[in-house]
C-alpha cells in the first residue's frame, strides 16, 4: 500500500460504518440542535459586526472547558460558565466597537493562556485534552446530551422573543432608541445568548475553530439574499449541513470532526459567494437598461 493510499484510508475509511451509525444518534440530534442555534445567532453576528467577538468567547470557553476537565466536572457546564463571563465583560465594557474590540483582544491572550496552563496540569486521556481544541461530538454522551438541548433550548426561547426588537436595533440602533427599543439591554442580553452559542459550538469543533459554525453559514447566506426571512433560514440549512456532514465524515475516519466541519462550511461560503458575484454581474446591466428605458 502506497503512502498515499495509507493517507487516503485514514481520512476516509467505511469499514463496518453501518455498524457504527448506531452509535452517532445522540451526536446527530445534538447536531440539527447545534446548527439550529449556530445559524440563527450567526445572522446577528454579521448583523451587529461580532465575528471578532465569537472568537474572544470561544478563548474563555476554552478555558472554561480545561478548568472542568482539570477539576473532574463536567466540561459542557465548564465551557458555558467561561462562555458566559468572556460574553458578560464584553458587553458591560465594550459599549462601542473600538472599546469592544480592545476587550476582546485583552481577554483571547489571558483566556488562551489559562486553557494552556489547565491542560498542562491535567494528567488524563491526551484525547480529551485534544478534543477541548478540535471537538469531539462523535462521542456525545446522554449527561453531555441533556447539558447541549438543554442550553439550546435556552438560547432557542431567548431569541424567540429578542429576535424583531433586535433586528430593529442592530439595523438601525439610533432610530432605535429613539422609539423606546432598550438597545444598551438588547445588546448585552444578545452577547450572553451569544455566549451560550459559543459554547455549544465548541463541543463541535472545539476552542479554535468555532467561527464556522457561529459566522460562516450566515455569512455564506448574506451573499444570496438580504431577505430577513430567507437569510436565517439558509444560515441554519448551511449550518446543520456542516455539522451533519462532518459527523457522518468523521465517522468513517480517525480524523477528528473539525477538518470536516470547517470544509463542507467553507465549501458553502464559497459557493455562495461565487452565486451571489454571478448574479451581481448579471443583474447590473439589467438594472441599467431599465433606468435607460425608464428615466423617470
Amino acid at each position: 500500500m502506497t503512502l498515499a493510499d495509507g493517507i487516503w484510508q485514514q481520512i476516509f475509511n467505511f469499514d463496518h460504518y453501518g455498524e457504527l451509525l448506531t452509535l452517532v444518534r445522540n451526536s446527530l440530534i445534538a447536531g440539527v440542535a447545534l446548527g439550529l442555534v449556530g445559524g440563527l445567532v450567526g445572522v446577528f453576528v454579521i448583523m451587529r459586526d461580532l465575528p471578532f467577538a465569537v472568537h474572544g468567547i470561544s478563548e474563555l470557553s476554552f478555558a472554561g472547558a480545561s478548568a472542568a476537565l482539570l477539576l473532574g466536572v463536567n466540561i459542557v457546564g465548564g465551557s458555558i460558565v467561561g462562555s458566559l463571563i468572556a460574553a458578560g465583560a464584553i458587553g458591560l465594557l465594550g459599549s462601542r466597537a473600538r472599546d469592544r474590540n480592545s476587550v476582546i483582544g485583552t481577554l483571547m491572550p489571558f483566556g488562551l493562556g489559562l486553557g494552556v496552563l489547565f491542560l498542562a496540569l491535567y494528567k488524563g486521556r491526551a484525547a480529551n485534552k485534544f478534543g477541548i481544541l478540535t471537538g469531539q461530538i462523535v462521542a456525545v454522551d446522554t449527561p453531555q446530551m441533556s447539558w447541549l438541548l438543554g442550553t439550546a433550548a435556552v438560547v432557542l426561547v431567548a431569541l424567540m422573543f429578542m429576535w424583531r426588537p433586535l433586528a430593529f436595533a442592530s439595523a438601525d440602533p439610533e432610530v432605535a432608541e429613539a422609539r423606546g427599543v432598550p438597545v444598551r439591554g438588547l445588546s448585552f442580553a444578545f452577547m450572553l445568548v451569544l455566549g451560550l452559542a459559543v459554547a455549544l459550538s465548541v463541543q463541535i469543533v472545539g476552542a479554535l475553530l468555532v467561527l464556522t459554525l457561529v459566522v460562516t453559514p450566515a455569512a455564506a447566506a448574506a451573499r444570496i439574499t438580504a431577505s430577513p426571512v430567507l437569510l436565517p433560514v439558509l444560515s441554519v440549512a448551511f449550518a446543520v449541513t456542516s455539522i451533519e456532514g462532518g459527523i457522518l465524515l468523521a465517522l468513517g475516519s480517525s480524523i477528528p470532526i473539525s477538518p470536516y466541519v470547517t470544509t463542507i462550511s467553507f465549501t458553502i461560503y464559497i459557493g455562495c459567494r461565487l452565486v451571489g458575484t454571478y448574479r451581481t454581474r448579471t443583474s447590473g446591466p439589467k438594472r441599467h437598461h431599465d433606468v435607460v428605458a425608464n428615466p423617470s
